[in-house]
């Protein structure tokens, strides 16, 4: 086995700001000389923290990651942009200023779930195009469809009253523009308002305390360093395969087994590696992904 077909994991790469999501994988293919990688959860060129990504064959265990997210967005008060964000063109201001009691008022009014516009620059399909390309055209369309997010968590961390900017923390569910949140909180508090800044603190189980900045994954020793076993990523049950099971699975052959739910999705283990993800169906486990 080559040393590229050793990396099978995930790396939690802190995304710096000025680069696209695509960036950061294209530079990583580039170091690991590699094409099987991908990521989850884009994120804007504005944007920094956590990104992950996953290398070989884990790029096929993307759809089964936690999806919640968690953010620290900066806010400018007293104008609107038409992408939602400092990156845009003003095309509205207000003198109205706001005070913090006014915003954690507003801010109960996001808790839970509600419904959201995703921005105009954002890579929503709509006809068939995406919306940043029609944008680029010059249409906006105006009967964006909307769509139900959840807000776990909205809080106001610090305010500067003098220059009307703020930092608040979101935890939320995949799908959610915060660009979106922090337009429709300064719509809600009648003076608008765009973000001028992000940071994703949280995705899944990535957390950005254990993030590696992009410049430190050098080569693929430095990679296989980092390198997370989707054992310990993955939110599922675990079942340990003795040898002739591990025979079995290896040959996309189901388990009986009492253990777990129907329906679940179960890791399949041997020797502290994935071989197999499983789902409990009818008193078995059925391998739906072999990775050996």
């Amino acid at each position: 086995m080559s040393d590229t077909n050793k990396l099978f994991g995930f790396l939690n790469i802190y995304k710096p700001q000025g680069l696209t999501s695509h960036d950061v994988v294209a530079r990583l293919r580039k170091v690991l000389k590699i094409k099987q990688i991908g990521h989850t959860g884009t994120l804007d060129p504005l944007a920094q923290g956590v990104l992950p990504v996953a290398a070989g064959k884990a790029s096929r265990l993307i759809e089964y990651l936690d999806e919640g997210k968690a953010y620290i967005a900066e806010i400018c008060f007293g104008k609107i942009s038409d992408t939602y964000d400092t990156e845009g063109t003003v095309v509205d201001f207000s003198d109205k200023k706001v005070c913090a009691d006014e915003q954690r008022e507003a801010l109960l009014k996001f808790k839970g779930e509600i419904e959201q516009t995703p921005p105009a620059y954002s890579a929503v399909h709509y006809n068939g195009k995406r919306l940043y390309e029609l944008a680029r055209e010059g249409i906006i369309p105006e009967n964006i469809p909307k769509r139900k997010v959840v807000i776990e968590e909205i809080d106001l961390l610090d305010f500067d009253e003098k220059n009307q900017t703020a930092k608040i923390n979101v935890v939320c569910s995949k799908g959610t523009y915060i660009r979106s949140v922090v337009h429709d909180i300064g719509q809600e508090l009648g003076c608008g308002a765009v973000m001028s800044g992000l940071l994703r603190t949280k995705s899944g189980r990535f957390d950005i305390k254990t993030a590696v900045k992009l410049e430190d994954i050098t080569d693929l020793q430095t990679a296989q360093k980092y390198l997370q076993n989707p054992v310990e990523i993955l939110p599922f049950g675990k079942y340990n395969l003795s040898e002739a099971e591990f025979a079995r699975v290896k040959h996309g052959n189901a388990l009986i087994t009492k253990s777990f739910k129907e329906n679940e999705f179960v890791s399949l283990i041997y020797n502290t590696e994935l071989v197999a993800i499983a789902q409990k169906k009818d008193a078995q486990l059925t391998v739906k992904k072999v990775f050996i």
